[in-house]
């Protein structure tokens, strides 16, 4: 009967994703990883998006029987809700009561004790291929948790909205943090899965360690594919327009002067100031909202820009860009304190805080960070595993 079930689901499920876009990820390939986990006490890394269907993977996974022994959640928490930089807490599924470990606070890093009753880690989260977009920092110290402690790692990918071009600053490892630990460029061009392959083929993980890990991949997905996100991955970013945006409007988290539209209905969609001219086309007003209690800028009445219009297609073509840190750099009055120590974690880099101060145009600046980005790509090439954009 449970078989019967298993093909039944796994059938409808693989039949609705396929009517929509073609694109079968890696969690609804039940029957690829079940085996992996019959028998075995399972630990899940996993948000809002691990869901299959409107079924979250943990629903699944119990029905079919599977021994969860915990979850451990990333940033903005197990449902997604929390804010940016918010600590998320440990607590109690209601629904399901188990048992949840959050990785963002304190504690980054699943510990002995907390693995020590787990054989295998199963990771689904529908990331962004954004470096400063946290989750892929939690696959990190996931791996490098799961090798230490001898512990299967299962990957069930999910395509990467931004996985269509690579571009940016790649990172300077003396500014390593928690928005970007290894020195890839801001938009890396890979899925989730991918970069793990990356991190054990480079030997990136801490001492070197090398994770014993599975990729359960998608299918009828490539690097040319432009997939739209079923969930939104976190709080702030609620359609493909802020989705695309994201990496150039994040920038203005390094600025002290600039809102990005946290604390409205267009976050990552709209950018302005209150130090701005009032000539500007457009205004809002930041306000407390769920994932962001404490905006930027809260109850300040900012003009600027609405970027939200712009049709999907042009912000696919359009890619990374500086143009909008550029413009609004030279828009501030006081624009020596523009920006904030946060900006050079952002991009990884101080070189391009004194590029932005010179005047330097984007064109110019792009130029600059070219020969990493092709050799960025001759490494990221080995671990591909999907059909590439070029």
């Amino acid at each position: 009967m449970k078989k019967v079930f298993l093909f039944l689901f796994c059938f409808f499920s693989i039949s609705i994703n396929m009517i929509a876009n073609n694109i079968v990820v890696g969690a609804e390939r039940i029957d690829q990883y079940l085996p992996f986990l019959k028998g075995k006490k399972v630990g899940l890394v996993v948000n809002q998006t691990s869901s299959i269907g409107n079924t979250h993977l943990l629903d699944t996974l119990l029905q079919l029987q599977i021994n969860v022994s915990c979850v451990f959640a990333p940033e903005h928490g197990f449902r997604g809700t929390a804010d940016a930089g918010e600590h998320v807490k440990n607590g109690i599924d209601p629904k399901t009561k188990t048992t949840i470990i959050s990785l963002y606070g304190d504690n980054k890093k699943p510990k002995v004790t907390q693995l020590k009753n787990i054989d295998v880690v199963l990771f689904d989260i529908q990331d962004v291929g954004v470096r400063f977009y946290t989750y892929i920092s939690t696959l990190q110290y996931v791996m490098e948790a799961c090798a230490e402690n001898k512990k299967a790692l299962i990957i069930l990918d999910r395509p990467n909205p931004n996985g269509h071009y690579v571009d940016g600053p790649v990172l300077d490892t003396i500014n390593r943090s928690f928005v970007g630990m290894q020195a890839i460029p801001i938009v890396h061009g890979m899925t989730i899965g991918e970069y793990a392959n990356m991190l054990n083929g480079e030997k990136w993980l801490a001492n070197k360690l090398h994770c014993n890990l599975t990729v359960i991949k998608c299918i009828n997905y490539d690097h040319k594919t432009f997939y739209n996100l079923p969930i939104k991955p976190s709080p702030n970013l609620p359609n493909m327009a802020a989705i695309y945006l994201y990496p150039s409007l994040c920038f203005f988290e390094g600025t002290d002067h600039v809102s990005l539209g946290r604390g409205t209905n267009k976050p990552f969609q709209i950018y302005g100031s209150n130090v701005f001219t009032r000539k500007l086309p457009y205004s809002f007003t930041p306000k407390p909202v769920e994932g962001a209690k404490n905006p930027p800028l809260l109850d300040k009445i900012c003009y600027g820009y609405d970027l939200s219009k712009l049709s999907l297609d042009s912000l696919r073509k359009q890619k990374f860009t500086l143009k909008y840190v550029l413009k609004a750099y030279q828009m501030t009055p006081d624009s020596i304190s523009f920006f904030n120590n946060f900006f050079v974690k952002l991009s990884g880099t101080d070189v391009l805080t004194t590029q932005i101060k010179s005047g330097l145009n984007e064109k110019v600046i792009k130029a600059s960070w070219k020969e990493k980005i092709i050799q960025f790509k001759a490494i990221r090439k080995k671990y591909l595993l999907y059909a590439d954009f070029e």
